[in-house]
């Protein structure tokens, strides 16, 4: 399956409609509704004004020209005119601005609430998602939906009381002519219907290809050095510029789609216009009609044409809006994260256990773990050795919940972790992981994610993670922005910043993967040690591909394909003669060359 596919979903079980829609829509417009009448009063007060205009042809033509002239006529009609196009443009900007507060108070709410469905859904959502699909849904998407609801909006409920209005004005004048056009709305709207079934699969392609060329993008941006590197501009520009044709052909195909609508509704309606005038020279032949009737009978006739085509080009705008429902409404239907119990977890001693555990990415798959069992005595530093794939990082993953375990219980302190409230589990553990992750903002307010900053404990922090010196060489210390993902700072750097988070936030479980990965010879010693420092008292998982790192762990457990085939420490691994002391008899070699 096409993971950037999968946010889609039908919205309802007739699937993604105007109606479906609006249903889902409704708890957020709900709060907005009397702006919404406001707005709509305002529309019908504007196009009640389209209908005064041949209203007033009709006295204007039969008693303000001649010898007979009626000079109220005469006068009043011009006075009139101007009154109408005050109301007029008075009603269109209420309208409009009524219509874009709600729509941004709707956008402001579908936009925190997609955020907030994102932030607490399950870890398995940010592996099938790529970051291009959540951010155009959150972020481009929705504003899709901000146009339906404004100039579509404004299209359909105005122009369509525009319609109501001249055609109720027609039928007034002459109810015979007026036939003719009714018979021409319905073919009208049958051809409308075809058409936008094409626009809405064409709206779902496009939207697929639109994800796929940005995760291009994302990519190409995220790999840049990769690019560089390997001269890999011409293949990735030949990658984008593909993906952009097929782009540009899709919407050339929903152009040339909807465009049908609008001179099929112009063809047809120039039939009827035709169709009209042989009728009211004939009735007027016999004294039926006036020509101040005929004139404003045309030229209500000619009035409703441009709504009705305002009506027809709606309909893009439409489709795209509906295919966007589904991205947004895919996102905020997402499962959330399982919050667990309710018991709470204010101080955890760290005794950890794994019984039986095992784990699978998907039911089809091999189990990534199988039956692992071991336990962690409060205090004690257990270590994790073994080839890649064997199931490590998967381990450890379980204990804060990213996912989980297929079979078997996880326990802390002796109790099933998911009988535990989440966040009070997670409060009790500090991660650093190989993958360093900085959040465009100071230094401090790094250190101290998701709590307020203490800057005595922010600078102990630094000193303990082996920064100070680096510190000081700032202009702003610790309040000194690092950019996107730390990208002022070097690797070692951003390695040691993401050591003191997890030091500043004394967790009494800490989990270190790799967590010396990107530091020197004499940075990882200064690190190491203050690592051991704050291990005291604490149980702590540790993942280390290079053995020198955890040869003074209280207990090594290693893994081979989801298994524990050797525990014990370091000096009792390496006497076994096992995996242990072959893998450390490769690195020994590797490091001696």
């Amino acid at each position: 399956m096409d993971t950037r596919n999968t946010l889609r979903k039908t919205i309802g079980a007739t699937g993604t409609s105007a109606a479906s829609v609006m249903k889902r829509l409704w708890p957020y417009v709900k709060p907005n509704l009397w702006v919404i009448v406001l707005a709509i009063v305002s529309m019908g007060a504007s196009a009640a004004t389209d209908a005064g205009i041949p209203a007033l042809l009709k006295p204007l033509l039969d008693h303000g020209f001649g010898a007979k002239a009626n000079v109220s006529a005469q006068w009043l009609v011009p006075l009139a005119v101007i009154g109408l196009a005050l109301v007029r443009g008075v009603a269109q900007y209420a309208s409009g601005y009524l219509l874009s507060y709600v729509s941004n108070r709707i956008l402001l709410d579908l936009r925190l609430r997609m955020f907030e469905r994102m932030i607490h859904t399950s870890a398995s959502f940010f592996q099938r998602e790529t970051a291009s699909t959540v951010i155009n849904a959150i972020v481009f998407e929705v504003n899709q939906i901000l146009s339906v609801l404004t100039s579509v909006m404004i299209t359909l409920v105005r122009d369509s009381l525009t319609v109501l209005f001249l055609l109720g004005y027609l039928f007034y004048l002459n109810w015979r002519l007026t036939l003719i056009v009714a018979v021409i709305l319905p073919g009208i709207g049958w051809i409308v219907s075809k058409i936008n079934r094409r626009l809405r699969r064409l709206g779902r392609e496009q939207q697929t290809l639109t994800n796929e060329l940005s995760y291009i993008v994302e990519e190409t941006v995220g790999g840049y050095k990769v690019v560089k590197v390997h001269n890999g501009e011409s293949y990735e520009m030949n990658r984008f510029a593909a993906m952009s044709k097929r782009l540009r052909g899709y919407a050339m195909r929903m152009t040339v789609s909807g465009g049908l609508a609008q001179p099929i509704t112009q063809f047809l309606a120039s039939i009827a216009l035709a169709i009209v005038i042989t009728i009211a020279v004939v009735q007027s032949a016999h004294d039926q009609t006036t020509v101040g009737g005929f004139v404003a009978f045309v030229t209500s006739m000619l009035l409703v044409i441009s709504p009705l085509k305002h009506l027809m080009d709606v309909n893009q705008p439409l489709q795209r809006g509906m295919t966007a429902a589904e991205l947004i409404f895919g996102l905020i239907d997402e499962p959330l994260e399982p919050t667990g119990g309710t018991r709470k977890l204010p101080a955890a001693r760290g005794d950890i256990e794994f019984r039986n555990v095992s784990f699978a990415y998907a039911a089809s798959e091999r189990p990534i773990l199988d039956r692992v069992s071991f336990k962690a005595a409060p205090g004690e530093m257990i270590a994790l050795a073994g080839p890649s794939g064997s199931g490590k990082t998967t381990l450890v993953n379980l204990l804060p919940r990213f996912f989980d375990p297929k079979g078997g219980t996880i326990l802390v302190d002796g109790v099933p972790i998911d009988e535990y409230d989440i966040h009070e589990l997670r409060g009790q553990i500090a991660m650093v992981s190989q993958d360093v992750v900085l959040f465009n903002d100071t230094i401090a307010a790094n250190v101290a994610y998701g709590e307020t900053a203490d800057r005595a404990r922010v600078e102990a922090a630094l000193h303990a993670a082996n920064l100070s010196d680096m510190i000081a060489t700032l202009p702003e210390g610790i309040d000194t922005p690092i950019g996107g993902n730390g990208m002022r700072l070097s690797g070692g750097q951003r390695q040691r910043l993401a050591i003191a988070r997890a030091i500043y936030k004394n967790a009494p479980i800490l989990i270190l993967d790799e967590a010396t990965s990107a530091l020197d010879s004499e940075s990882e010693r200064h690190v190491q040690a203050a690592l051991e420092t704050l291990m005291q008292g604490r149980t702590t998982l540790v993942i280390a591909h290079r053995l020198s790192t955890i040869e003074r762990a209280d207990r090594i457990l290693v893994m081979e394909s989801g298994h524990i085939v050797e525990q014990g420490n370091h000096d009792e691994l390496l006497r076994q003669g096992g995996l242990y002391a072959h893998l450390h008899r490769i690195q020994y070699q590797q490091q001696a060359a």
